[in-house]
């Protein structure tokens, strides 16, 4: 199998998907504290990831899933089992490190084998397992191969057959893209995405990507500073971030201050300098607010000013195939805009009439 294409498609392993739950769960390492006081639940069958910047404690939050490392307080259970001070090799759960780790001097084949040969499956069992894997994730014919003949993407799909052999509770991925180009990159996800769906896998998935994050998962755990800053779908940490990390963090934003007026149900007038639009006010009371306001939410038009818009010009373009990028200096602020589509490039100097489509991604950022 070619690394473009996708991933074959079989039946669900009988093993039942199994929930993954975090009750009040620290980790400290002496005087530090890497996670702090983390609870949420993985409901079975769902692709959770861990999301946040380095140090945010996501990757020890998935290597306390696997019982890599102990908590120093709370409760781990997966399925419903405390599994907090049991050992790794008793959570029935594989994980797919960022460095793959998979043995040089073996074969593909001896690698995804490894697991059931340790674990007493005689060489043919295990080799059966191995190849039936193998086929699973499109490798057939090449279980002879040594890992260095192989490419970037396929030695990931090794490390991935080689998790999945021993058909776990729950799988674990750390950073499993971060070593692929970025092509081969989008292209792998969605083939993790694609096994992942087809055989009703519990899967925890840490990356420090926003984009992989809301390509890939059914809900994401955003993580700063050791704590849970949001959870959500994609979509509801997108639209509604909590605060300004999130707002900052997912994806790109435009960070505004304006005035909230009074509520009209649940929805009330924001005035940002000479703009003005309506949104969910979130339960913030009027005065002094700040928005995110998403790249593409920015309506540039290089007529003259209208009512409802405010004069900028443009400092900086740039043209990047699908859209263009810009910086735009306004009264409100500097903004960076994104537009789609082919168009001809608005040139650096010129003055736009700037204005906000709300529903392409204008939120108030409660608490801030």
């Amino acid at each position: 199998m070619t690394q473009t294409a996708s991933l074959s498609r079989s039946a669900p392993s009988t093993k039942k998907a199994a929930s993954v739950e975090f009750r009040n769960v620290t980790k400290r390492y002496g005087d530090v504290t890497a996670v702090d006081d983390v609870s949420f639940t993985i409901e079975p069958g769902k692709l959770v990831t861990l999301l946040g910047p380095s140090g945010c404690g996501k990757t020890t939050t998935l290597r306390m899933i696997a019982g890599l490392e102990m908590a120093s307080a709370g409760q781990i259970l997966i399925g419903g089992r405390d599994v907090t001070n049991l050992s790794a090799a008793d959570r029935d759960v594989s994980m797919v490190f960022q460095s793959y780790a998979l043995f040089p001097h073996m074969s593909v084949l001896e690698n995804v084998a490894y697991g059931p040969s340790v674990q007493g499956a005689s060489k043919k069992d295990a080799q059966a397992m191995a190849m039936e894997k193998l086929a699973l994730i499109g490798l057939s014919g090449l279980e002879r191969r040594s890992p260095s003949e192989l490419s970037g993407g396929q030695q990931q799909r090794v490390a991935v057959a080689r998790a999945l052999v021993l058909e776990p509770q729950v799988l674990l991925f750390d950073e499993p893209l971060s070593n692929l180009d970025a092509k081969l990159r989008r292209r792998v996800r969605e083939d993790i995405r694609e096994l992942q769906r087809s055989l009703n896998l519990t899967v925890a998935y840490v990356t420090h990507d926003q984009e992989e994050a809301l390509a890939v998962s059914d809900h994401i755990i955003v993580m700063s500073n050791a704590r849970i800053a949001q959870t959500g779908s994609p979509r509801e940490l997108y639209e509604e971030p909590a605060d300004l990390f999130v707002a900052d963090f997912i994806g790109d934003a435009n960070i505004l201050t304006g005035i909230l007026g009074e509520p009209d149900g649940a929805h009330a007038r924001v005035q940002i300098g000479g703009l003005s639009v309506r949104l969910p006010h979130r339960g913030v009371k009027p005065g002094p607010v700040k928005l995110a306001v998403r790249p593409d939410a920015v309506v540039l038009n290089e007529t003259a000013s209208t009512a409802g818009s405010v004069a900028g010009t443009v400092t900086k373009a740039s043209y990047l195939g699908t859209q263009m990028e810009y910086e735009v200096e306004t009264p409100v602020g500097n903004l960076f805009v994104v537009q789609y589509g082919s168009r001809d490039p608005i040139p650096t100097g010129t003055r736009v009439a700037i204005s906000l489509t709300p529903e392409r991604g204008v939120a108030i950022i409660p608490g801030a």
